[in-house]
């Protein structure tokens, strides 16, 4: 779900030195009204033009873009980026500008010109305020790794890239982002689909067309957004061609409770305010005021925090928010009276020192206990409580080594926390839904940021669909069938991060790790996929 830049997505500054960059010459017209999905400049901007030897050649002269270029393989297309603005609308219904990058591939190939595929992108977790996946040539612009990797995975490979930024970055004024708010993404993402098809109609490649495919992929945050899209999509009685969400947080309830149980998963004291202040801007009963779950230490302006203009070390060294330390490493009690209860809430509020854990997965959920720290006792032993009385089945299978089947899986009946009631309505098993077009779930069985339990846990419900509409790529699983060079290759890149960075190094940076290769997945689930 966090934006750090992990081995092979360093490759992607490349887009510093992006060639041929242009501005559209057209006249041109402003829209007059803000109805959803309404493009505001017609035609829109472009603001990059990349041939295929020129991609090529900037990622063969880094070492760690030749080794995108071996994993992606070499660009066939040629690629234009256009910067496209257009309105949707906020939880409450306020009309809302955003913007989105459309990627057009180019050249004379019939895989690059012509009727063509449309794959719709969701991007991770961003603390910048200023993360625009359209501003590939500007280096310091927080999304240029992630804006370049896709533009050489779909958009150079021939594939109409649209990607949007939500709300709360670029050109966003809402003030907040709606993170993790499944409903309101999925409007952002359908409105910028079709401001984006409204958009193609007029770029310098105006041969270049939606051929009817979409394609729906996203990565952490991202990945649970392309999930929602999906979802909310088929309940329009709209069709996608097939979905690639990539490690996200999709059991939304049974992750949180686990992370309130002991298990801090990496980048929790980040992924905290965002959800909370989403949801409580959507429903208003997280809190009454932030000090209600939140430390006297970080109570104060948390609510605003993020996505800020300000660098997150800065956030950390200033104090505003602890790196690490989600809860107080002295350990809480409950007391509810109830003696069940409390002897279970007691035993969950001492994990991770619970034996059920081994050696390494201990020391890594201990670095989510300290002094100062974020979360207050009171909270999380009300949270964990609440998760004893109103269980979520599949984390209660899980904690009790139980395996996962369809009959085992149910959210909460009644949870009576608000930001649990929150995290229920917006988990995607929320509805009894299942995919009605192909899925490949895409992760890693270690991942310590977004517990791959989220897709085991999909994978669970959807147990009657497993292997024919829905598919899971364990890129840490023995290599097998048709994504094994991919695994292979996954696993030989994180031991030699291992090997050259140490273990716990390796380990922080397991999730970006895989971006790459989920993308890959993606592209080639989409190709079997007509």
């Amino acid at each position: 779900m966090m934006k750090k830049i992990g081995t092979l997505l360093c490759a992607m500054v490349l887009v510093g030195g992006i060639a041929g960059c242009g501005h559209n010459s057209q006249s041109g017209t402003v829209a007059s009204t803000d109805r959803r999905g309404t493009l505001v400049n017609d035609p829109p901007l472009r603001v990059a033009s990349l041939s295929a030897s020129g991609l090529a050649a900037q990622l063969t002269a880094m070492p760690s873009g030749a080794a995108l270029l071996q994993l992606a393989g070499a660009p066939v297309c040629g690629v234009d980026v256009y910067y496209l603005k257009y309105w949707t609308v906020a939880p409450d219904d306020s009309p809302q500008l955003a913007s989105a990058a459309l990627m057009v591939p180019t050249g004379s190939s019939s895989t690059c010109s012509g009727p063509r595929p449309i794959v719709e992108y969701a991007h991770g977790t961003a603390t910048a305020s200023t993360y625009d996946i359209a501003d590939v040539s500007n280096p310091s612009n927080p999304a240029s790794a992630e804006s370049a990797i896709i533009a050489a995975v779909f958009a150079a490979h021939g594939y109409i890239v649209v990607a949007p930024n939500y709300l709360g970055y670029d050109i966003s004024t809402l003030g907040y982002h709606p993170y993790v708010d499944g409903a309101e993404n999925a409007i952002v993402m359908m409105d910028a689909l079709t401001a984006a098809r409204k958009a193609l109609l007029s770029t310098f490649t105006p041969n270049t067309s939606d051929d009817g495919r979409l394609y729906i992929t996203g990565y952490s945050e991202g990945g649970y957004v392309a999930m929602a899209t999906v979802k909310a999509m088929q309940a329009a009685g709209e069709t996608v061609t097939a979905s690639a969400p990539s490690s996200g947080p999709y059991a939304l309830e049974a992750f949180a409770d686990a992370i309130f149980f002991g298990q801090v998963d990496i980048g929790a004291t980040v992924f905290a305010p965002l959800i909370t202040t989403s949801y409580q801007h959507a429903y208003g009963n997280v809190y009454s005021q932030t000090s209600d779950i939140y430390s006297p230490t970080y109570a104060t302006g948390i609510d605003t925090l993020l996505p800020s203009t300000t660098p997150l070390d800065t956030l950390f060294q200033d104090g505003k928010l602890p790196e690490s330390a989600l809860f107080d490493s002295t350990t809480p009690t409950s007391s509810t009276g109830i003696a069940a209860v409390d002897t279970t809430a007691d035993e969950l509020l001492a994990l991770p020192s619970s034996a059920q854990y081994g050696a390494s997965l201990a020391a890594l959920f201990d670095a989510g206990f300290g002094t100062p720290y974020l979360v207050n006792n009171s909270y999380r032993v009300a949270y964990v409580d609440d998760a004893i009385i109103h269980p979520d089945q599949a984390e209660m299978a899980i904690l009790n080594h139980q395996a996962l089947t369809s009959g085992d899986v149910a959210l909460a009946a009644s949870p009576s926390i608000g930001l649990r009631q929150d995290l229920n309505l917006n988990d995607m098993r929320n509805g009894g839904w299942a995919p009605e077009e192909p899925m490949l779930m895409c992760g890693g069985d270690e991942d310590p940021e977004v517990f791959f339990m989220n897709t085991q846990i999909m994978a669970a419900q959807w147990s009657a669909y497993l292997g024919t509409l829905v598919n899971v790529l364990d890129l840490n699983a023995t290599p097998s069938g048709s994504f094994a060079q991919l695994q292979s290759a996954f696993q030989a890149t994180y031991a030699g991060l291992v090997a050259s960075e140490g273990a716990s190094t390796a380990i922080q940076a397991y999730h970006t790790t895989e971006v790459p290769f989920c993308m890959v997945a993606a592209r080639d689930f989409f190709g079997q996929v007509q």
